[in-house]
């Protein structure tokens, strides 16, 4: 299996996984940075106003490594990338996308700033299919010019609380206090390959949990009550260490 990058979720002290739209809508604009991680094509054709398009995910990995979705943890790379569309520290990030897209690219996105050290980072529930089905106006084109933000190198500290290579796994492999959830399909977790991967199959110890079951047929996270009577089937719990993985990362 070409497993990339696996993760344990570490939502920042004060700060909610997700932001619902009357939150966004009164966040000064001058305070907040809105990211749309859809494909460029959509971007253009509609987005949310005051949107701004980064790139692909795949935009900040590695493009010569066998292996896709490494990171580029580069200080100087992140930077040049980020301040060019406002982005720094003190500005809150709202990150969107489809709630139906297969790669759910918005959660890739989270974790990232997320790696690269950024705590005010929030998922904008129900991405923009809630935002036009609530009768929200879009904006059309590229989008309007950023101010360059005062980003530095020395703003960028990676967490590494938020990211486990495979010499983690492999010293913890076994252990009763780690669980190792493969979100991939199941036809990925019993060994097909659509994606061009090496090898097939899954990590030891690891259990199947397809990631749309943590999401209602909206793109909304399900209740607390509803995700731990998924996670309880598998023994995952509070005093576990959590390792999530698909096949780019």
């Amino acid at each position: 299996v070409n497993l990339i990058v696996f993760f344990y979720p570490c939502i920042s002290a004060g700060e909610s996984l997700t932001i619902d739209f009357e939150t966004l809508k009164s966040t000064p604009p001058d305070r907040l940075v809105i990211i749309d991680t859809r494909a460029k094509y959509k971007y253009l054709l509609g987005h949310i106003p005051n949107a701004v398009h980064i790139g692909s995910w795949e935009d900040f990995t590695y493009k010569d490594k066998k292996v896709r979705g490494l990171l580029i943890e580069n200080t100087d790379f992140i930077v040049n990338k980020l301040k060019r569309y406002g982005v720094d520290l003190n500005k809150k990030i709202v990150i969107y996308g489809e709630p139906n897209d297969p790669w759910r690219t918005d959660g890739r996105f989270f974790w990232m700033f997320e790696r690269f050290g950024f705590e005010k980072v929030s998922i904008l529930e129900g991405g923009t299919q809630h935002w036009k089905r609530l009768g929200n106006i879009l904006e059309f084109g590229p989008g309007k010019s950023q101010k360059r933000s005062a980003l530095t190198i020395d703003d960028i500290r990676l967490n590494h609380k938020v990211l486990a290579d495979q010499q983690w796994i492999m010293k913890r492999i076994g252990s009763k206090t780690l669980a190792i959830i493969d979100n991939r399909t199941s036809d990925e977790f019993h060994g097909a390959s659509p994606y061009g991967s090496s090898r097939g199959g899954h990590i030891p110890n690891a259990v199947h949990i397809h990631w749309p079951d943590f999401f209602s047929s909206e793109g909304f996270m399900k209740s607390k009550e509803e995700l731990l009577i998924i996670l309880n089937k598998f023994d995952i719990t509070y005093k576990k260490e959590v390792v999530v993985y698909c096949t780019g990362g």
